[in-house]
Formats: C-alpha cells, sequence, structure tokens
C-alpha cells in the first residue's frame, strides 16, 4: 500500500456521517499527514464553524480547515473547475500528494492538485449513507451520526413548573414513554434537575456541622446559580451525544434564572448567558393548580407556586421560546405532552438546500 506524505480530503460535510468518517480515517492511515477541507456554502443552514468544529473532535489527529465555497459545482465547466481551485488552493495553499474521495469528480479534482487519486468505497458499500439522506431523515441516519452531531440535531424538550407540580414525574414518564417505541428511540434519555442534587449536598454539608438543620436553614448565593446553569448544560449536552432524537430535560439552565429570582431576587448575567447557549425546542409548563404540595424535606414555598407559575409563563412568552401548558390528571398531562412532542418530531428537521451541482 502506498503511503502519501500530505492528503487532502475534501467536502461539505452537511452534516458529517461514518462514510465521511471512514473516508478521513482511511487517508489518516495512507499519509503522513492529512488535511480535511470543509466547504460551506452561505445558504446553507449548518454554519462552517459547527461543521469544523465536529470534524476537529471526531479526528484530532488531523488537520481541519474550513473555506466558504459559493460557486456551484459543474464538473463538465473547466471555468468552474478554475474557480473552486482558487477557493481550494487558497484554504490549502501547501502542495497535495494525495486526494482522498469517493466521487466520481475526484480523479480530475487530484489533476489539478498536481496529486495522485486515491478511491474509498466510491460504491458507499461499508456505509450506505449520504449527506443527503441524513438531511432528508436524521431518525433514519441516526446510527451514522458521530456525538456532536447527535447532541446537535436532538430535538430537547426541558419540563418546568414551580416546586412539587410534577415535573420529575413528566419527564421520567415522557423518557420511558419514548424508549418503549424501539430501535433508534430506546437510547432516549433523560436529564435530572442538578439544582436537587446541588440543594441535597448544601443540606448534607450543613447539617455535618449542624446535626438539627433543616431545608430552611440552607442559604444560596447569587454565585451559586451560575454553577447549577453551567452543570445542567454539561450534563444535558452529555446526554444529549449519547442519546436518541429526543431528550427530555427536568428543569433547564433558562429554569435557573427564575430560580435566582425565587432565591435571590433580580437576575444574574452569568445565568442568563449560560440559558441562551443552549438551544431547546419545547418547554412544557406544569400547572401548580389541583396538584397537591409535597414537603419531601428540600422543598418550601407553597403559598408562591402562583407567583412561579406566572414567572415562568412570563418569561417563556417574553423571550419567545415555545411552550404548552399541561394541566390535569397525571395522565391527561402526559397524553397532552406526547401529542405536543409528536408534533415536533413531525415537523422534521429543516436543512436549507445546498448549491445546485452539475455531473
Amino acid at each position: 500500500m502506498t503511503r502519501h506524505g500530505h492528503g487532502l480530503v475534501l467536502g461539505k460535510f452537511y452534516p458529517p456521517h461514518a462514510g465521511h468518517h471512514h473516508l478521513v480515517r482511511t487517508a489518516r492511515e495512507r499519509c503522513e499527514r492529512l488535511t480535511v477541507l470543509v466547504c460551506a456554502a452561505s445558504v446553507e443552514s449548518v454554519p462552517l464553524a459547527d461543521r469544523v468544529a465536529w470534524m476537529r473532535e471526531t479526528h484530532p489527529d488531523v488537520r481541519v480547515v474550513g473555506t466558504v465555497d459559493d460557486i456551484p459545482m459543474d464538473i463538465t465547466d473547466a471555468a468552474v473547475w478554475d474557480a473552486h481551485m482558487e477557493v481550494f488552493a487558497a484554504a490549502v495553499p501547501e502542495r497535495v500528494d494525495a486526494v482522498f474521495t469517493s466521487e466520481p469528480y475526484g480523479a480530475e479534482l487530484a489533476r489539478r492538485f498536481g496529486a495522485e487519486s486515491v478511491l474509498v468505497d466510491p460504491g458507499r458499500t461499508l456505509f450506505p449513507v449520504s449527506g443527503t439522506a441524513v438531511r432528508a431523515d436524521p431518525v433514519g441516519c441516526w446510527d451514522y451520526l458521530e456525538p456532536p452531531v447527535r447532541a446537535a440535531l436532538a430535538r430537547r424538550i426541558v419540563v418546568v413548573g414551580a416546586e412539587s407540580t410534577g415535573t420529575t414525574t413528566l419527564a421520567l414518564a415522557l423518557a420511558e414513554h419514548y424508549r418503549r417505541r424501539g430501535g433508534t428511540w430506546a437510547r432516549t434519555r433523560y436529564v435530572a434537575e442538578y439544582g436537587r442534587e446541588f440543594s441535597e449536598a448544601e443540606l448534607a454539608s450543613l447539617r455535618e456541622r449542624w446535626p438539627q438543620a433543616q431545608w430552611e436553614d440552607v442559604s444560596f448565593t447569587t454565585d451559586d446559580f451560575p454553577h447549577i446553569a453551567e452543570t445542567q448544560n454539561a450534563r444535558e449536552d452529555a446526554a444529549a451525544r449519547a442519546g436518541s432524537p429526543v431528550l427530555f430535560c427536568d428543569t433547564d439552565s433558562f429554569a435557573t434564572t427564575v430560580w435566582h429570582e425565587r432565591y435571590i431576587g433580580g437576575r444574574n448575567p452569568l445565568v442568563e448567558k449560560a440559558a441562551e447557549r443552549v438551544t431547546h425546542h419545547l418547554w412544557l409548563l406544569t400547572g401548580h393548580e389541583g396538584v397537591a404540595f409535597e414537603d419531601d424535606g428540600l422543598r418550601d414555598g407553597e403559598e408562591l407556586r402562583p407567583w412561579m407559575t406566572d414567572r415562568f409563563r412570563t418569561e417563556l412568552t417574553r423571550t419567545g421560546r415555545p411552550f404548552i401548558e399541561v394541566t390535569g390528571s397525571r395522565g391527561e398531562r402526559l397524553d397532552a405532552a406526547v401529542a405536543a412532542v409528536d408534533e415536533l418530531l413531525t415537523a422534521g428537521w429543516h436543512f436549507t438546500a445546498p448549491l445546485p451541482e452539475r455531473r
């Protein structure tokens, strides 16, 4: 097997999938060093920076660079080829010894680089998937996606509500409902509320010094809340990487902004920033009416539940976050939530069409 000096893999990676990764790994094994060039058009809905980051994470031993290429492809037109090569050469100015592709145009691309053409699984027999297929049906192609892409595509559903309004019960029930669908859905994850874990640890720490301490003796500072929000984000992202196309979260960093109001008063800009760093797709607000308040040792403020419900409703509305309110019995809440989630999933994923190609 010939070993090359500098290899090149070029593509849109819109989004990257198992076939792309097989191509890159094959090229890496056959080259002293490898450059992966990610070419994105301005009309495409997945940012170039995201694709570059995904490829770098998946292939840490490879140099990954990105460029914007807004020239439609026409492999029959020499002038179009010349225009593309100007873009490619500006992004990868070094000598290229071998170009690795799975495409019919690989030979011409290599010739223009003055390099050897290496075809890798052109029939896509090892990984029968394409970027077009992923964009059309992410769920059907889920097993061909790496963790960072899954995390970006997973539909994230958040259950929020005042204390003792059934948020945990609903989030767990939703995760179990979708797991029972089997297949890809069997990996559906649930993300617990980190704020509760943090509170339990604070109470336990206080009781080490004062065994008689109760929940009302625990005090929070404004600095606790950015930590809670960032930890919630990190745990959620980890679950999205390993899970199915839908993820259920018992609260989120947005809800932490409201809990900061509840315990400290006012807003904390660091919590606000944490809430803006994660994309969620639907919030389910659990109503307090008709739900008994259960004091489990980490709850207080039963009289504040109407205020909390209203604050969640107001902030969800003000910030333009899509939400529904769920009320009634446990079964009625679950039915309403499933209907809303199914509607979201049925709407599917929207990718703008790439630039047209003539072959």
